[in-house]
């Protein structure tokens, strides 16, 4: 107990202690913390399809129909219609045979990942890639290589270096957008290298799915690709406004998961509200509805980043509703955070390990629903404080 005590006190001493803060009432762009009125900018809410009506009276209609809980695993006595219902919409969206659903993003990438390959197999992973497709890696027991971030020629250069001594199957995996930087994967040009190489190719589309392309269907189909992706990967929690994951690929991939993937098999199944919100976010996604509040969501981007820079932030190469604001060391981060906190505005700081030493930063990210007249004001402040714990 008192090393783990220690350890708590070397975190708070390095300004790298963590701790939950408390949220009252509804996830939207206000919301009550700790008591006082602040305006949310650190939501992945999107769309602001959270408390959308439409998905809370889906989720109640099928409590309603099915009850609470699904009482059992998949395999057992959890597989209900709503899930079979939403996976077969989540295919026809993805435009893939088959889909299975997760009870999160980071079980669906552990399993996926751990059930698919071994240790005659080779992974390359982004550098930039999130946490669990890092865990998968590890617990597949495949050789990873990591590639430098994005870079498709030095990807390239050490796909030829391992050619001569192939063994097992070659997989790619990259988030579509990258969670803490904003930043798109090159995904046309990782279809070309796959194809050229006889690789897989898996895309983890949690900030894109509902965001990104004409209909919404995420980073590939907003680069053209949507259809040469092997595995779409994605969240419910983010875009969609809900919970869970999903996984869109061929009936033999899927098939695969259910008899091998220890997170899906050995898991309670998620409550039958769940998939019933999600194909109720699905609809909204493709609806005009959903066309209009992606373009808001631009709009909203575009003003706020624009601000940003003009006021002298470093906002690095985000192109996304994901903003990471550049602060660098721990201390000036939560310095920041806490500042802006005072003045209404809730950013998070981010720091170690979840990115690296020196690369610190505030993470903002964006809604559709946000008043554009807000944000020009936290865009403001943002570059004061900023600025000032800078200095």
């Amino acid at each position: 107990m008192r090393q783990w005590q220690q350890h708590l006190q070397q975190l708070c001493d390095a300004d790298m202690f963590r701790q939950l803060r408390v949220i009252d009432g509804e996830q939207t762009t206000h919301v009550q913390l700790n008591g006082e009125g602040v305006l949310m900018l650190c939501s992945n809410n999107y769309l602001g399809l959270a408390n959308h009506p439409a998905m809370i009276e889906a989720a109640l209609r099928a409590t309603r129909d099915y009850g609470v809980g699904s009482t059992g695993s998949r395999l057992i006595s959890g597989s209900m219609r709503l899930h079979a219902r939403f996976e077969e919409r989540m295919a026809s969206f993805k435009q893939t045979e088959a889909a299975l659903l997760f009870n999160s993003g980071y079980a669906a990438n552990t399993g996926i990942l751990s059930s698919l390959l071994g240790p005659n197999d080779l992974i390359f992973s982004d550098e930039y890639n999130h946490a669990s497709i890092i865990d998968g890696c590890r617990l597949s027991a495949a050789r990873t290589v990591v590639y430098p971030h994005a870079d498709v020629a030095a990807l390239e250069s050490l796909m030829i270096a391992e050619v001569k001594d192939r063994k097992g199957r070659w997989l790619i995996v990259t988030d579509g957008v990258f969670s803490m930087d904003g930043d798109c994967a090159p995904l046309a040009e990782l279809c070309r290298l796959k194809d050229r190489y006889d690789s897989l190719l898996m895309v983890d589309d949690a900030h894109g799915t509902g965001v990104l392309g004409e209909n919404g269907r995420g980073s590939s189909e907003a680069q053209g690709c949507l259809t040469e992706i092997d595995l779409q990967m994605g969240t419910l929690g983010k875009g969609l406004g809900g919970s869970g994951a999903y996984l869109a690929a061929s009936r033999t991939i899927v098939d695969t998961l259910i008899n091998r993937c220890r997170p899906f098999i050995f898991s309670t199944s998620l409550p039958p509200a769940i998939p019933a919100a999600a194909i109720a976010a699905l609809d909204i996604v493709e609806s005009q509805e959903g066309a209009d509040l992606r373009q808001r969501l631009k709009e909203n981007c575009l003003l706020f980043t624009r601000l940003l820079i003009t006021g002298g932030c470093d906002i690095g190469v985000t192109t996304t509703q994901i903003v990471p604001i550049m602060t660098r060391t721990p201390a000036a981060t939560m310095a920041a955070a806490g500042q802006l906190l005072d003045r209404g505005l809730f950013v998070q700081g981010i720091r170690p390990p979840t990115v690296a030493d020196g690369a610190c930063r505030l993470r903002a990210t964006l809604m559709a629903t946000h008043d554009p007249y807000e944000l020009k004001t936290a865009a403001e402040a943002i570059c004061r404080v900023v600025t000032k714990v800078s200095v």
